[in-house]
């Protein structure tokens, strides 16, 4: 029961709290006028019943003492017929008395109008006594007086003693019946009282619900939808069937809420399509792009940056950028990011807008992991239209790592190519400048010698200017065309080069050449050029007693569209000193010498990077196995030419 309770309270209140206060205070206040109006109206009736009833206590008292006076004597004289008489007609003629009962000193009653005792015994067979007052009423001459209710209203009972010359002969008991315009008046105003209550609270409940279909829904309706817009959701919209000013204001706020969302629509259509070209910039930019707030919490990284920080399939986005750089970056850039986002006077001022604003920083920092990498990161700082509040802090991350390695290798070439080029210059120039200074004091035999030395520096000097020019051609925009070739054709060529330098230095130069070979699609005298410096590295460090072999043969491929092709490999395999593996991995580079490593025989370090940058304009790849001390096969493939196909015009910029 007392959960039931609860649960009628709690729907009770729930039900309340939802009525706006206005609505409360209006129930309130109703409630207190009908109460006012109601005790008013009842303190009225009470009022009216008091007198009503004051008015019957005196005339009961004095119809009382008057009848008592006109019938005691009959009493005591035992005349009871008389008594009757009198009574009846007393009681016919008026209309206030309700009864008139005699009883004697007992209480028995021996007479009452509209019944007498002969009837009562007639036809109940009983006796009937009425209860007297309390026992000093029979010594007094005055009426007691007492009221009791019956349906018809308040009833004055009326006890007279009947005495005759000073003798108690009994009682006479009259019920006096209320005024019967005031019982009228009075329930009338009863009446009244509670019908005006009734209709006001029937006029308050068919007001609130009128209120409530014509104004209140609406209202929330209108309430609802301005939420709504206030949200974004421009696609709300109300349909009431309403008239008037109402009507007219759901009417605007449907038309406005049309026209937000067409604004809205055109600019989320403009606004993706900057965001879209926003992020294919961003996205396509060669460089690493990461925007941060003042938090230094991660907003944006472009695929540059996530791809040279290692964050691929990672989502960093609002957490600090400081937590997930690589050590070496977060070490160096902690404190410069942390005094950017302070923002403390670094930016202009909006009392003072030529101040100068914060200046971009820049970092240039090496990576270890996951790989060696050189970074150049700048600094800064991005503020609103007015320059007035830091937003956030952009950090633009550049891949430097070839541009140092071509520097370095650069200064590695100018130091190279500064020596090798010193060298022959210094012995050219010390031996001319002894002939002219001591050209009489020498033999024949002497001056001979010592052209000959500076000639073969000549030929050592020329052999560098060429090999830079033929590096320098090949990076150019000059263009080749390519033609079939026979492969037995340059290499016969490379052998005659070769042969007698191989025979001076007791080597075997020989040629394995498969019968038969179809030719290839490549350019003559690049590709003579690849075999020249091949062969000759294998000369140059292939040691006496040790052999050189020049292979071809026609092999089965697939194309980049998986289509089978044929190709025709050409191997130049020694038993020379061999390469180390970790020259292997750098052996094409520009510049590099292996003679940097085994200081023997002198070069320019450019005859490998040379073939390699030919053998890439063939759309092939240059290969090697070697093992230190045992020899080296170089190789790479040519395409076999079709008669069906059109010479190929190169461009050789790479």
């Amino acid at each position: 029961m007392l959960v039931f309770l609860q649960t009628i309270r709690e729907l009770i209140r729930r039900w309340w709290s939802e009525f706006p206060l206005q609505t409360r205070l209006m129930a309130a206040a109703t409630l207190v006028v009908s109460l006012f109006m109601s005790g008013l109206t009842f303190w009225a009736v009470n009022t009216i019943q008091q007198d009503a009833q004051l008015s019957d206590t005196r005339f009961g008292r004095d119809l009382g003492l008057l009848l008592a006076a006109n019938v005691a004597p009959l009493v005591a004289e035992q005349n009871l017929t008389e008594v009757a008489r009198f009574s009846s007609r007393f009681y016919e003629s008026t209309t206030s008395v309700r009864y008139m009962i005699y009883a004697d000193q007992q209480g028995k009653i021996f007479f009452g109008v509209p019944y007498s005792e002969a009837e009562v015994q007639n036809s109940l067979m009983i006796e009937r006594h009425i209860e007297l007052p309390e026992s000093n009423f029979t010594d007094t001459d005055l009426p007691l007086v007492r009221q009791h209710s019956t349906p018809n209203g308040e009833v004055t009972d009326v006890f007279i003693p009947l005495k005759h010359d000073g003798q108690y002969l009994g009682v006479l008991a009259l019920g006096i019946n209320p005024n019967a315009a005031v019982v009228n008046s009075s329930n009338l105003t009863r009446d009244v009282t509670i019908a005006v209550f009734i209709s006001i609270w029937v006029m308050v409940i068919l007001g609130a619900v009128f209120n409530a279909l014509t104004i209140t829904q609406p209202i929330k309706e209108l309430l609802l939808g301005v939420k709504n817009i206030a949200t974004g959701n421009f696609k709300q919209r109300i349909d009431l069937p309403f008239g008037g000013e109402l009507g007219e204001l759901i009417v605007s706020f449907n038309e406005m809420a049309e026209r937000l969302e067409s604004y809205e629509e055109q600019n989320i259509e403009e606004l993706t399509a900057e965001k879209a070209k926003l992020d294919i910039l961003v996205s396509t930019i060669a460089d690493g792009a990461i925007l941060v707030d003042t938090n230094l919490q991660l907003l944006l990284a472009n695929p540059t940056a996530r791809r040279l920080f290692v964050w691929e399939g990672q989502d960093f986005t609002g957490k600090n950028v400081l937590e997930h750089l690589p050590s070496e970056i977060t070490a160096q850039l902690t404190k410069p990011l942390r005094e950017m986002a302070s923002d403390t006077g670094h930016h202009a001022h909006p009392l003072n807008p030529s101040s100068e604003p914060f200046a971009s920083e820049e970092f240039r920092l090496t990576l270890s992991q996951p790989i060696p990498r050189t970074l150049r990161l700048m600094l800064t700082q991005v503020f609103d239209q007015h320059r007035e509040s830091l937003k956030g802090i952009v950090m633009t991350v550049q891949d430097i790592t070839r541009e140092v390695e071509l520097n370095e290798a650069k200064s590695q070439f100018i130091s190279n190519v500064s020596h090798e080029l010193r060298t022959p210059l210094f012995n050219i120039k010390s031996f001319i400048e002894t002939l002219c200074e001591f050209g009489e004091d020498l033999t024949e035999v002497e001056r001979h010698e010592f052209l000959e030395t500076a000639n073969n520096e000549t030929d050592r000097l020329t052999r560098l200017v060429n090999d830079v020019l033929d590096l320098s051609r090949l990076e150019s925009s000059r263009i080749y065309q390519l033609d079939a070739i026979d492969i037995s054709q340059f290499i016969e060529q490379t052998l005659r080069t070769y042969q007698l330098n191989a025979k001076d230095k007791g080597l075997q130069l020989s040629q394995e050449i498969e019968a038969n070979l179809p030719p290839v699609l490549g350019h003559y005298d690049l590709l003579l050029q690849v075999l020249t410096n091949l062969v000759g590295n294998a000369v140059k460090f292939t040691p006496s007693g040790g052999k050189i072999v020049i292979r071809a043969s026609k092999i089965q491929g697939y194309s980049e569209e998986n289509e089978p092709v044929s190709y025709v490999r050409i191997e130049i395999a020694d038993t020379g000193i061999g390469i180390d593996l970790e020259d292997q991995e750098a052996i094409f580079d520009r510049f590099y010498r292996v003679e940097n490593r085994v200081h023997t025989l002198e070069g320019t370090g450019l005859g490998l990077s040379i073939v390699k940058n030919i053998i890439d304009k063939h759309h092939s790849q240059i290969h090697l196995i070697s093992e230190v001390g045992i020899g080296t096969t170089f190789w790479f493939d040519l395409a076999v030419y079709q008669s069906s196909v059109l010479p190929v015009t190169l461009n050789t910029l790479e």
